[in-house]
């Protein structure tokens, strides 16, 4: 059995920026591989692991394809400067400038570009202290061009080891809160991720007719890339993306809750019947779940919707408070229903499902 807390502790703990995900696909290769039949790293980065379906009976014809898609890729920054010694810092993905203060970073210097990667520099991202500011200043939230990251190195020393293009990642690790809840950085998505993983783990001990590919795509955070070629290349007969979702928290009203279960979404980018069939699902395992309507098409689901002559594509959310933040919360058993809704969902699709 997997270990869900674990997964998402290791998949959160690792560092993989939007666009720059190399650097994590063993190890999301690693947790696919034992409970898969296939895995490979596509061209673009995304990693794919196939379970294979049992045929109907005493059929001949190609499986029909159901792909999963939930991305790898992770917010954070970007050195844009050097200037005597401190690093100016710009976005990649949607990093929030009201998140930067005060945050402990890793600086990773391209080095040569040889095997033999330089190591992860420790910084902190600080700005000129409130006593010296203006009023006016001190009513402002220091944004981008008010803040810079200190190694604690003298400037000849920086611009030997650091240049500018180098990534910059939050220093933070997993924390486990009461509640079966943790919180750090990157739950966006990985967690995801961790539920393809639990999927896949589950159609283990199920029967399904259907192939199901668990894609772990990259770039969502930037253009989408991942979902784009991937679906370009499986031309699967269904979808479904697995994104985070806006959770209640106390200075924000919703009716999505921590630990109340998968998020199914409805609206118009959304296949009823495939929808129903989610809700149907969750109510034969007696799974409680929530209901979000959603006209937008602000992750996977849209590229993969669109691709080649259109794949039908269900939406399931993660409830998850402080977006793009460092700290990012999620309930672990939200986490692991989603991964079984996902198989037994898979589970029960056959020739007629479109019917």
């Amino acid at each position: 059995m997997i270990q869900t807390e674990e997964l998402i502790q290791t998949l959160t703990n690792a560092v993989g920026l939007s666009g720059y995900e190399s650097s994590i696909h063993q190890l999301v290769k690693s947790r696919f591989e034992p409970v898969c039949d296939e895995v490979r790293v596509s061209k673009v980065g995304s990693v794919m692991a196939w379970k294979r379906g049992a045929p109907a009976g005493d059929s001949d014809r190609p499986a029909k394809r159901l792909m999963l898609a939930a991305h790898m890729d992770e917010i954070g920054l970007v050195v844009s400067g050097i200037e005597k010694g401190f690093l100016r810092i710009a976005r990649v993905g949607g990093t929030d400038a009201r998140q930067l203060l005060g945050q402990r970073v890793l600086v990773h210097p391209q080095g040569d570009g040889g095997k033999n990667k330089p190591a992860p520099i420790p910084g902190v991202i600080g700005s000129r202290a409130p006593h010296v500011l203006s009023p006016a200043e001190r009513e402002k939230v220091a944004g981008f061009d008010d803040v810079f990251v200190d190694v604690g190195l003298p400037a000849r020393q920086v611009e030997r080891l650091i240049q500018v293009g180098d990534l910059v990642s939050f220093d933070t690790q997993t924390t486990r809160l009461k509640g079966d809840r943790l919180t750090g950085k990157a739950m966006d998505n990985r967690v995801a991720v961790a539920a393809e993983v639990v999927c896949l783990d589950e159609l283990q001990r199920l029967k399904h007719t259907w192939d199901v590919v668990a894609v772990a795509t990259v770039g969502e955070e930037t253009s989408f890339l991942g979902a784009k070629t991937a679906a370009y290349e499986l031309r699967p007969d269904a979808a479904i993306a697995i994104d985070v979702t806006f959770a209640a928290q106390h200075d924000y009203a919703t009716h999505i809750e921590l630990g109340k279960g998968p998020v199914v979404t409805v609206g118009p980018n959304y296949h009823p019947k495939l929808t129903q069939r989610l809700i149907d699902t969750c109510k034969r395992l007696e799974m409680d779940y929530q209901i979000e309507p959603d006209i937008g098409g602000g992750t996977d689901a849209w590229p993969i919707q669109v691709s080649r002559e259109g794949v039908p594509v269900v939406l399931i959310g993660v409830p998850l408070r402080y977006m793009h933040s460092p700290v990012e919360t999620v309930n672990v058993k939200d986490v692991e229903r989603i991964g079984r809704l996902m198989a037994h969902f898979a589970a029960g699709l056959d020739d007629k499902v479109f019917d």
